[in-house]
Parts: C-alpha cells; sequence; structure tokens
C-alpha cells in the first residue's frame, strides 16, 4: 500500500494519494507556490528565481538535480512525455499559469487533516492502521483513527441486532439499545458525548451523558 502514497511537507508532513484524481499535483502546486501566498517573490520574478524551493531543481537536467528528487509523477500529471528542456519549459509555463489562478480558500482541503486523498482509500489506510497508533502519530490521526473505529463498531452492532439507519432516526433517544451502543463506543474509542449523540440520533451530548450515568 506504501507505493499508492506520498509524504509531503505541506507546511506537515501529510500523506498524498499518489495515484488518480490529481491529488499529487494539487499538493505539489501548493508547495511550489508557498512563496508566492507569503509574498516571498516579487510579482515579475519567475518562480523559479526563489532558491528556498525544490521547484528550481524540477527545471534542471537530470543530472543536475539532487538524486532523491523524482519529477517523473508531476510531469506525467501535466500530460508532459518526455523529461527534456521542451518538457521542462512546458512544466515552469504551466506553473506560471497556475500562479495566476490562485484564489482564497482553495488549499483548505490541504491544509487541514494528514491525508489527502480519496475518502475510500482513507478508510482503508486507517483500517491497517487499527491499534498501530504509536506516539509520533499527531492529534488529528489518532482522531482519525478512532473515529473510523468507532463507526465500524457501531455499523457491527446495528448489523447484530437487525436494525437500519432508519431505526436510529425513529427510535428514541434514550433507547435501551440506543444507550448501550453509546457506552460501549465510548468505552472503547472514547468518543465524545456531542460524536456519540449525532451518531446515534440521541439528541444532545447531556441525553448521552444523563443515560450512561443512569444504574
Amino acid at each position: 500500500m506504501a507505493n499508492h502514497f506520498h509524504a509531503v511537507i505541506a507546511p506537515q508532513a501529510n500523506l498524498v494519494a499518489g495515484s488518480g484524481h490529481g491529488y499529487l499535483r494539487t499538493v505539489c502546486d501548493y508547495v511550489h507556490l508557498n512563496p508566492v501566498r507569503a509574498r516571498l517573490i516579487r510579482t515579475e520574478a519567475p518562480l523559479q528565481t526563489f532558491g528556498w524551493s525544490s521547484y528550481p531543481d524540477y527545471l534542471q537536467r537530470p543530472g543536475q538535480r539532487p538524486a532523491w528528487l523524482r519529477v517523473d509523477r508531476l510531469l506525467g500529471k501535466l500530460g508532459i512525455a518526455r523529461d527534456d528542456a521542451a518538457g521542462r519549459r512546458r512544466l515552469a509555463e504551466a506553473m506560471e499559469e497556475r500562479r495566476g489562478k490562485e484564489e482564497p480558500g482553495q488549499w483548505m482541503a490541504v491544509r487541514r487533516g494528514w491525508f489527502f486523498g480519496s475518502a475510500s482509500l482513507k478508510e482503508e489506510l486507517l483500517e491497517r492502521m487499527g491499534g498501530a497508533i504509536g506516539e509520533h502519530h499527531g492529534g488529528e490521526e489518532r482522531q482519525a483513527t478512532e473515529e473510523q473505529k468507532a463507526r465500524r463498531l457501531g455499523s457491527e452492532e446495528l448489523r447484530r441486532r437487525g436494525w437500519t439507519e432508519q431505526d436510529l432516526a425513529t427510535r428514541r433517544k434514550t433507547d435501551a439499545t440506543k444507550v448501550k451502543l453509546a457506552a460501549r463506543l465510548r468505552r472503547e474509542t472514547g468518543m465524545t458525548l456531542d460524536w456519540l449523540a449525532e451518531r446515534l440520533r440521541m439528541g444532545c451530548c447531556h441525553t448521552v451523558a444523563n443515560c450512561l450515568k443512569a444504574p
């Protein structure tokens, strides 16, 4: 599964889906255009004149680049088949054009969270992570893993009891089965009372708290 991802500093290390849907190109654009957003480069200066970035190396001949820098994936996303002078010139032109299309708020999905990719791939990754979260993982990763576990346990409980989402919506907020579900999810995942109230259709956090405190 590791081959599907790239680690990108944007500005923190994020997992980025490396194939399909343009995720890799979006994050590369975000990183390479950081100097523009931060006003670290003059409006009339070409993007590659900013030295504190890997972007200028993309425009160098292969032998002049750092050995770790791989450019073929990004060139491919732009439809550039060859890493030659013409191809690198097309890359520079595409980046300058992209530079002129900056819009407020367009990078929100990149800045937020620890993963940038499809929802299905994120779910698969979280399932694999399971209990492997360690001290080196950030709070957002921990929270996402806990929520994924809570949703899975909740779905399993509903299937076991023959319930549907409609049952959650129509049964009373303090239904005994809902309370049992809330107690298990609270005990095994530590999800917040607000989350439990919304997921189990139990009204508000105060209702959940009172139900869980009842003997």
